[in-house]
C-alpha cells in the first residue's frame, strides 16, 4: 500500500472510534495485532486492545482526536495531536464526573496488507488524572504557602527537640 493510503487508513480508524463505530474500527485491526501502551506492562493483544478501547469508550464520550501533525514512513503512520471528551461514564472506579477532558497523545501504528497490524500509544495520563480530580498537584501560587507551613513545622520540631535536651540537663 502507498504512504497516503495507510495514512488514510490510520485516520479512518481514529475517525471510527470517534463517531462511535466502534465495529468498523475493529475491522482495520489484522487478527495478529498487537498493541504497546504507556503505563502497560505487556502488549495487548486484539482483544485485550478491545477492552482496553471499549473502557474508554464507555467512560467518555463526545471524543475527538485531533491531530497537529501526521507523519507517514512507509509502513508507519505517526499521529501526534490531541483527544477531547466528556466523562460521561465510569472510569477505574471513578463515577461520571461531567467534565471535559483534554489530553495528548502521540500514536505510531504500523499497517500490513491494508490493516493495522502493531500499535504504540502514548496519552497523558497525569493531566487525564488531574482533570478528574483524581490526582492533585499543587499549582505555584499555592507553592510558597506549602514551603512556608513545611519550614513552619520543621523549625518546630526544632524548637522541641531542644527544649527537651534543655530539660534533661
Amino acid at each position: 500500500m502507498s504512504s497516503e493510503q495507510n495514512k488514510t487508513t490510520i485516520l479512518q480508524f481514529y475517525q471510527f472510534f470517534d463517531d462511535r463505530q466502534i465495529d468498523q474500527a475493529l475491522e482495520l485491526l489484522a487478527p495478529d495485532f498487537v498493541a504497546h501502551l504507556a503505563g502497560v506492562p505487556e502488549p495487548l493483544d486484539r482483544e485485550a486492545f478491545k477492552q482496553f478501547g471499549m473502557t474508554f469508550y464507555l467512560a467518555f464520550s463526545q471524543g475527538q482526536h485531533r491531530f497537529e501533525q501526521v507523519l507517514v514512513e512507509e509502513d508507519k503512520v505517526v499521529t501526534c495531536g490531541t483527544f477531547t471528551a466528556i466523562h460521561s461514564g465510569e472510569f477505574q472506579g471513578l463515577p461520571p464526573t461531567g467534565k471535559s477532558i483534554k489530553l495528548a497523545v502521540m500514536h505510531i501504528d504500523r499497517i500490513e496488507n491494508g490493516r493495522i497490524i502493531e500499535h504504540w500509544g502514548q496519552g497523558d495520563a497525569l493531566g487525564l488524572m488531574q482533570q478528574l480530580g483524581i490526582v492533585f498537584l499543587p499549582g505555584l501560587t499555592l507553592f510558597p504557602h506549602l514551603v512556608k507551613s513545611f519550614a513552619s513545622k520543621l523549625l518546630k520540631k526544632s524548637l522541641e527537640i531542644g527544649k527537651a535536651r534543655l530539660s534533661q540537663r
